[in-house]
């Protein structure tokens, strides 16, 4: 059968590459490069719920042993601490909530993988331009020739070629202030790792610098800068060891990699267009604030790929493509709302913009109800698909549901399941993917035919002692059956009828997660 193509050798595109596979769907990747540039962080801060992603590809767990985890973040106006945010390192997840891992790492340890995956065909220096599509496959025309597949995931970045042939804008802002990104190798003493942030430090006056820690001794420093900074004049003059030796003193250090950007606020406007799916910066870009572009990007694909998998064998209806733009269009607004107004603070736009941000920060050196006001990147997390197509939503759930930032998310269809240790031994979400998982809370539901046992296979049984703490944490009453999706996500509760069989209204909840909407 025809593979699965995917446009990008990137992180986004590499583990989608490696979801497909564990669907036993074959792929192959078209990248523009000749090989892998392995240089600078770039992006750096993964969060824990994509850890578990990159576990179900083999990943999650070396990612995170090879980066380096931080549980504080300091932010001073001037030379006051206003703020400090702690996590805990070990909750009920696998894995701490942010590791700093730099994304050539991951690429590199995606490409490992890779090379161990007969069902991955990574083909360097295939750069995309041409792509033409029909009801039963898209044709793409690289540099080097033509291939054809089911579908194409679109993972090839900012400039993207695959979004440019589809005619598709990406519509947004630029903002006109410049970033000086330095890792550098140095010995800055900190008892634990930690991210710093600097509003308006007399070294870089009216400004911000942001210091986080990477494997190896090496830190990474954002500078905001003018929109005339020259880097080569600034190496050349001794600013740029100035700027440095600002954050690290008189001690030894290295520089290992520069760059200057600009940061953008865009969007395509339809993540689906027939058979192509775009995913990542290819879809969406967004300030760094946050570390919501990465996470988000490869939250894309997860998402992408059960429901190519799916779409694929026929088990699809055919509302499922359509739901990866209903699903992943929404989480990319929400942190583009989210960043955008990250940005908005750190580099207002405006008079009045300005004057509330010197107001926060004035008053948060002694006011804490002020310090809730200070914005330096809303962590990233996931989104939550309360009004999916197919999710079978509860009508209170809108009612209560909170959306702020950083709050925690009840266990409501839509929202990814949370974690727990099962009666087996095994974590929860070391079942998700490639089928449906469906958890039985002393209720006797079993599939009733073929099309179901090929979507859930044997329902997870939760009638032990040991799995009531789980039962908690998912906020289940007896006689229920709770389904998740192949991604993680909560698609139903179904609460067993006092007279009649449950089976039905388990077979539509299935229905409806599958794309076929409802059986009425």
């Amino acid at each position: 059968m025809e593979p699965v193509l995917i446009a990008g050798a990137g992180p986004v595109g590499l583990t989608g590459a490696l979801l497909l596979a564990r669907h036993g769907v074959p792929t192959v990747v078209l990248e523009r490069t000749e090989a892998r540039a392995a240089e600078g962080s770039r992006s750096i801060c993964v969060q824990r719920d994509v850890l578990d992603i990159l576990e179900r590809v083999g990943l999650g767990a070396q990612v995170a042993d090879v980066g380096v985890t931080w549980t504080r973040g300091r932010t001073y106006y001037r030379e006051e601490q206003v703020l400090e945010i702690t996590f805990p390192e070990v909750g009920d997840s696998a894995f701490p909530p942010f590791v700093n891992t730099p994304q050539s790492i991951v690429e590199l340890l995606l490409d490992q993988r890779v090379s161990q995956e007969p069902l991955v065909d990574v083909r360097w220096g295939h750069e995309v331009t041409g792509v033409e599509q029909d009801d039963d496959g898209v044709t793409v025309t690289t540099t080097r020739g033509t291939v054809r597949g089911t579908h194409l995931l679109a993972a090839d970045g900012a400039r993207s070629a695959t979004r440019q042939l589809l005619g598709l804008p990406f519509d947004g802002v630029t903002f006109v202030d410049k970033f000086l990104i330095a890792d550098i190798r140095a010995e800055l003493g900190f008892a634990v790792p930690e991210r710093r942030f600097f509003f308006d430090p007399v070294w870089n006056p009216g400004r911000q610098v942001l210091l986080h820690p990477q494997p190896g001794g090496v830190w990474r420093i954002d500078w905001q800068v003018p929109d005339d900074f020259d880097l080569a004049a600034e190496r050349a003059g001794g600013g740029l060891d100035k700027r440095i030796r600002a954050v690290v003193g008189d001690r030894d250090y290295e520089t290992i990699w520069l760059s200057v950007y600009r940061f953008h606020q865009r969007r395509v406007p339809r993540m689906r267009v027939g058979r192509v799916l775009l995913a990542g910066d290819a879809a969406h870009a967004m300030s760094p604030f946050g570390a919501r572009g990465l996470n988000s990007g490869i939250a894309d694909a997860d998402n992408a790929a059960w429901k190519i998998a799916l779409d694929r064998a026929g088990r699809g209806g055919p509302e499922l493509l359509e739901s990866y733009d209903a699903e992943r269009g929404a989480a990319a607004e929400e942190n583009l709302r989210i960043t955008g107004d990250t940005m908005r603070f750190l580099v207002p736009q405006n008079d009045a913009e300005r004057a509330h941000r010197v107001d926060v920060l004035s008053c948060a050196v002694d006011d804490p109800d002020a310090r809730t006001e200070i914005d330096s990147g809303k962590l990233a997390e996931p989104f939550w698909y309360l009004d999916s197509p197919l999710t079978t939503t509860p009508p209170d759930t809108y009612v209560r549901f909170p959306t702020e930032p950083g709050v925690a998310r009840p266990p409501v269809p839509g929202v990814l399941c949370p974690d727990g240790r099962l009666d087996s031994g095994r974590r929860l979400r070391e079942l998700a993917g490639p089928r449906f998982v469906a958890l039985t809370y002393w209720c006797r539901w079993r599939p009733a035919d073929d099309w179901e046992r090929e979507l859930v296979g044997r329902p997870v049984v939760l009638d032990h002692e040991e799995d009531d703490q789980l039962a908690k944490a998912l906020r289940l009453s007896p006689r229920r059956v709770l389904l998740v999706r192949p991604d993680g996500h909560i698609a139903a509760r179904i609460a067993e009828p006092e007279s009649g069989p449950v089976g039905p209204l388990v077979t539509e909840a299935l229905r409806r997660a599958t794309g076929w909407g409802s059986a009425g």
